[in-house]
């Protein structure tokens, strides 16, 4: 049986096709390269272009593949950008699960792991660390189209024959230990990466959105997740359903939360290198703290992180961000060969 991955392409989805090929799993991915990368894609994998809502495409790979499971990581990310275009995020994140969920369904497709998102809990003002019995308060169209995605699934595993896994990711970084794979985004907002690009001199800056927060220094706190600890937990998920567990919504963090200046000041001592910063307002959508309380995904999934200190995330992020400068310098150097 096959694994389809949605959003393989893309920065966490990459990692999980490396790990199910390093489990000898057959792989599938679906992506439309809209942020994503087809050099990302590991070569054992069966690829398709696409997009995660195309029920004519879907239907075609379903009847080109035998697979039992889908995990689904296909999907847009960016809070303020939510906030400015909510729409696009509707379709994107919750339009488009349904389409998948739909398609599945018909294809008695019985496993399912979701990427979703603490932007679903919003601000858990005396929480913390936050549990997943906690009433979800999204503050921004990210965070709700993800929990909407989340309740089109629990209703779904109600009434057909599917079980499901939903993640909800704390602040993922960090890159492949191998080097095979990480955050390849141009333009990307996550504030590890945005530091190290600006340690090599690819940004001239980085923005500080918000320096009056109740935190120790004023500057957001989040739960900081290593990109492998994270796809161990997905490994973890579909093994779990594949052994007949019941749907399950559980954290993925590690229930310690560090400040943006904190992340800065870690950036610049394994880089050697020291990053201009500018303070800015607040953003609309953000929060002051959060931070996962990951016992439910330890106890149910037997999810043990490894790599779980910022310094080791930094060093993998500040690593690969050197190897796509390499990358980036051989590709321009290269002679381009013209079709006629």
């Amino acid at each position: 049986m096959a694994v389809l991955v949605t959003g393989g392409a893309g920065y966490i989805g990459s990692h999980m096709t490396w790990a199910l090929l390093d489990a000898h799993e057959d792989v599938v991915v679906l992506d439309r390269l809209s942020t994503g990368f087809r050099w990302a894609v590991a070569p054992e994998a069966r690829f398709y272009r696409g997009d995660v809502g195309d029920q004519t495409l879907l239907a075609r790979i379903f009847e080109e593949n035998a697979i039992d499971a889908i995990v689904h990581f296909a999907g847009s990310a960016i809070v303020p950008e939510s906030v400015a275009h909510p729409l696009a995020y509707y379709h994107n994140n919750t339009a488009n699960t349904c389409a998948l969920v739909e398609a599945g369904v018909k294809a008695g497709i019985g496993h399912f792991v979701f990427s979703s998102t603490a932007a679903v809990y919003g601000s858990q003002h005396g929480a913390d660390p936050v549990r997943e019995t906690a009433s979800p308060q999204p503050e921004s169209p990210y965070g709700l189209s993800k929990l909407m995605a989340e309740l089109m699934l629990r209703d779904a595993a109600a009434a057909h024959a599917l079980r499901y896994v939903a993640l909800r990711y704390f602040n993922v970084a960090g890159a492949d230990p191998r080097g095979r794979a990480g955050q390849s985004t141009v333009g990307a907002t996550h504030l590890i990466k945005v530091a190290c690009e600006a340690a090599l001199g690819k940004r001239s800056k980085i923005d500080i959105y918000g320096t009056d927060y109740a935190t120790p220094d004023g500057t957001g706190v989040r739960d900081y997740i290593h990109v492998a600890d994270l796809i161990e937990a997905h490994m973890r998920a579909l093994a779990y359903l594949r052994a007949g567990g019941d749907p399950l919504v559980c954290n993925c963090g590690y229930g310690e939360g560090f400040s943006v200046l904190q992340v800065i000041d870690t950036v610049r001592r394994i880089s050697g290198r020291d990053i201009a910063v500018e303070h800015g307002g607040r953003r609309p959508g953000d929060v002051a703290r959060i931070v996962a309380d990951p016992t439910l995904a330890r106890r149910e999934l037997g999810w043990m992180p490894t790599h779980q200190s910022l310094e080791e995330i930094v060093e993998t992020a500040f690593a690969w961000e050197q190897h796509l400068a390499r990358k980036n310098s051989y590709d321009l150097a290269r002679p381009q060969i013209r079709l006629v």
